[in-house]
């Protein structure tokens, strides 16, 4: 079974930024690359993906201030969050899969999740 390592969550102010990162093991064999995140009392929420190393898709709620990207010398996949709001609070997961032509912000396109790392943010 893959275990994916994250780093990188914290507390921030409303407006500052973090960079979440994620050690995945054979980052090569995989297709397909997300974040996800849940606030407590809410559904887990498909954040970005990443697919055919530069295809990306976010969230309504986070374009155009958080960037997916990956490093496969590094086997390493980020996210990259900037001018953070309160409401971006949440754990947050990264997440592979395998299911080739299968890559979208769903539960269902990803076969191995990291554990939980926390963000919140305060006003």
């Amino acid at each position: 079974q893959e275990q994916l390592v994250k780093s990188g969550g914290g507390s921030v102010q409303a407006g500052g930024s973090l960079k979440l990162s994620c050690a995945i093991p054979e980052y090569h064999s995989f297709s397909c690359f997300g974040w996800f995140r849940q606030a407590p009392g809410k559904e887990r929420e498909g954040v970005a993906s990443l697919h055919s190393g530069d295809i990306t898709n976010y969230a309504e709620s986070v374009k155009g201030r958080f960037t997916i990207s990956g490093d496969i010398e590094k086997n390493t996949l980020y996210l990259q969050m900037n001018n953070l709001k309160p409401e971006d609070t949440a754990t947050y997961y990264c997440a592979t899969g395998r299911k080739y032509g299968f890559c979208q912000r769903s539960s269902a396109a990803f076969d191995f999740w990291g554990q939980g790392t926390q963000v919140t943010v305060t006003s």
